[in-house]
């Protein structure tokens, strides 16, 4: 595996976490796919994964509310475009500015990052 580092740059966004390459793949999700960041609602800060943010910061995380979901969270490894979170939940699994692929299995974790309506979104505190 190659070595990670802690902080990085694409197109000038600092990406925080275990990342092993520079299109923000981490030690936990390594795919060809798996190439894109999430702002952490709680801390402004972008990092490759949910366990990556648990690893390196100082606080529990929050999920991003459905009235802030026009803000932009998502940055894509492959350019550096950041999209708004329901641009990002729209977007077909496919960056519109590069038309790189995504996980399409990251929609399995969104309960992690964003109010969603089944009511298993997790919130600071839980």
């Amino acid at each position: 595996m190659p070595k990670s580092t802690n902080i990085f740059q694409i197109e000038g966004t600092t990406v925080y976490g275990q990342s092993i390459d520079k299109q923000t793949r981490c030690v936990h999700w390594q795919s060809a796919l798996d190439v894109i960041a999430i702002k952490f609602k709680c801390c402004d800060k972008y990092y490759p994964c949910f366990s990556c943010h648990e690893e390196e910061a100082n606080h529990e995380h929050e999920v991003w509310p459905k009235t802030a979901f026009s803000e932009k969270a998502i940055l894509c490894g492959v350019c550096g475009h950041e999209l708004s979170i329901i641009e990002y939940m729209t977007s077909s699994n496919t960056c519109p500015n590069c038309e790189a692929s995504f996980n399409p299995g990251c929609s399995n974790h969104y309960h992690l990052y964003f109010e969603t309506d089944d009511g298993i979104s997790e919130t600071k505190g839980s």
